[in-house]
Parts: C-alpha cells; sequence; structure tokens
C-alpha cells in the first residue's frame, strides 16, 4: 500500500482587488460565512480584511505578489493550475484502475 504523504501548503497570497471584492460581497448583505465557503477563503481572513476596511486602512498587495512582474504572476498560476491538473488526472487514473479490476474480476466469476 502506498503511504500518503501530507504537506502544508504555504499561505495563499490574495491581491487588493479580490479583498475588496470579498469585503464588498459582505457589506452588500451576505453573511461571512457564505461569502468565504464560496470564494475557498477561510472566514478568518474575511472577518480580518472587513475590520481593516471598516477601520479605514487601505487593501496593500503582499510583498510577493507586488515583487513579481505579470509574467511571473502568469508563470506561478500556470504552475498552480498545472499541479491541480495532475492530481486530477492521477485520481482518475486510480479510479479507473479500480472500476477495471472489479470488471475483471466479476468477469472471472461468471
Amino acid at each position: 500500500m502506498e503511504e500518503t504523504k501530507y504537506v502544508s501548503k504555504p499561505g495563499r497570497r490574495y491581491d487588493a482587488e479580490f479583498k475588496q471584492n470579498a469585503v464588498g460581497l459582505v457589506l452588500a448583505g451576505r453573511p461571512v460565512k457564505d461569502v468565504a465557503r464560496d470564494l475557498g477563503i477561510s472566514t478568518w481572513s474575511l472577518r480580518d480584511w472587513l475590520k481593516r476596511q471598516q477601520a479605514g486602512g487601505a487593501f496593500t498587495q503582499p510583498k510577493t505578489l507586488a515583487a513579481q512582474t505579470p509574467e511571473q504572476r502568469e508563470n506561478r498560476r500556470l504552475r498552480q493550475e498545472l499541479e491541480y491538473l495532475r492530481r486530477q488526472r492521477d485520481i482518475l487514473k486510480k479510479a479507473l484502475a479500480i472500476v477495471s479490476e472489479g470488471n475483471l474480476n466479476s468477469a472471472s466469476n461468471s
């Protein structure tokens, strides 16, 4: 049996526009919990952004994003998408192997 290794992901970085849009949804009347779930962010982060905006603070770009050129950001996004698609492919391969194995066993039992 293959051992699964869990590796924690580094913290996700959100640009100022994303934060403003998320806070805007809450200010428009949607519950914090629903907005956070729909956007795939933590309720803690969303509440923090909301408090910051209500206190008059402006959202800034994370240093990691601000220091990158648009090409570097696009490359990072594409690498993340590639990693996601590879995980999906691996899941489908495993599912196909399980289904195929089940079909072979049922055919030999007939």
